[in-house]
């Protein structure tokens, strides 16, 4: 069972290559601060090989109250994070933060003063936005200047630093799903004349200089990168997602990070990892739907070296030991995703004894 397999992966040694994917859930309190809550289902997930965090933002524009996604930009989201880490690394697990900026996909209810969105381009993504008003379509964004920028560059690396203090094995930079740095990479989304629009070494730019100043404070081993090549969420899209992200794969190996998660359906025609796998000499996580028999043929055959799990890890805390007895997985009820709360997020069942036993 090669899924069940220890790996190294950059300077740490994972248990197996059941990866936890970062999944949304929107339980952070007041002032974007993870709470116990959140802590207690990390550290009942610690059986994963690695834990990747919820998106984070980076952004200290956003708001304090809004919707429940929580932030890593200042201390005192830093010594709550801790207690998550703490927690994880008490039941034995491994866990990266991903470090997120929602760019366009957002709203001024979101954000302080009621400021607009910022994006690569003044284009409009396609998706709702939730407020505290309620889903609300999101709005033209403002395009960033080269300042900006750099500003954003900067709030990538505060993160990182924090994540340092707050005790993370690790950071995962958010380059996929339609959020600021994908919609950069994205011909659909980008169209700047600038050095950083226009072609792929330019569109690029903005991930790899977060890239560096990320790994300049952690070490190239303990930074990944999340891409999603084939993804049409918050209205994205791009005319060449092959030469695009063939360049992204191979400017990343220079640099030489630990790992590239990419977001491909199993079973994806045509598939960009056994090309990207060409390209890039680091690990490769790949997630999409993937069970537990697909997930050990894609090991086996060489498609990638480990797999993420998102439903699965929602409704099975103990999601490996029930891949190694080969017994039935709980159904994630869809309904809780977002509900705030512990039903449908720390009260799914375990094993008992007589199923293990069996």
């Amino acid at each position: 069972m090669n899924l069940l397999t220890p790996f190294t992966l950059g300077s740490l040694t994972l248990s197996n290559r059941v990866v936890m994917a970062p999944l949304t859930r929107r339980r952070a309190g007041e002032g974007k601060l993870p709470t116990a809550l959140m802590a207690n289902y990390y550290a009942q997930r610690a059986g994963a090989g690695l834990i990747i965090s919820e998106a984070t933002e980076v952004d200290p524009r956003s708001i304090p109250d809004a919707p429940s996604r929580p932030g890593l930009f200042n201390a005192a989201q830093a010594q709550a994070w801790a207690r998550v880490a703490d927690e994880v690394h008490r039941a034995g697990g491994r866990i990266f933060v991903q470090l997120s900026h929602l760019g366009r996909a957002s709203h001024p209810l979101l954000l302080v003063k009621g400021e607009q969105p910022v994006a690569p381009s003044a284009i409009a993504g396609k998706g709702v936005a939730f407020t505290r008003e309620g889903p609300l379509p999101f709005p033209v964004p403002r395009a960033l200047d080269i300042a900006e920028i750099c500003d954003v560059i900067d709030q990538f690396a505060v993160a990182a630093l924090l994540a340092r203090e707050a005790g993370f094995d690790g950071v995962e930079i958010h380059a996929a799903n339609g959020y600021l740095i994908d919609q950069f990479i994205r011909s659909g989304s980008n169209r700047r004349t600038d050095a950083y629009g226009g072609p792929v070494e330019n569109r690029t730019r903005l991930l790899l200089e977060v890239t560096e100043a990320v790994a300049a404070l952690w070490g190239v081993d303990r930074v990944g990168v999340r891409l999603s090549p084939w993804s049409d969420f918050n209205g994205m899209s791009d005319e060449d997602p092959l030469h695009t992200f063939c360049y992204a794969a191979e400017a990343l190996d220079q640099i030489g990070i630990a790992y590239l998660h990419l977001v491909e359906p199993a079973g994806q025609t045509p598939g960009l990892s056994p090309v990207l796998r060409q390209k890039f000499g680091g690990a490769l996580i790949v997630a999409g739907g993937y069970g537990h028999e697909t997930a050990e043929a894609a090991i086996e055959d060489g498609t990638t070296d480990l797999v993420a799990f998102g439903e699965g890890f929602i409704a099975n805390p103990d999601l490996p030991e029930r891949f190694r007895l080969g017994l039935p997985l709980n159904t994630a009820d869809r309904s809780t995703f977002y509900a705030g709360g512990a039903t449908g997020y720390t009260d799914y069942p375990y094993l008992d004894a007589h199923q293990v036993l069996q």
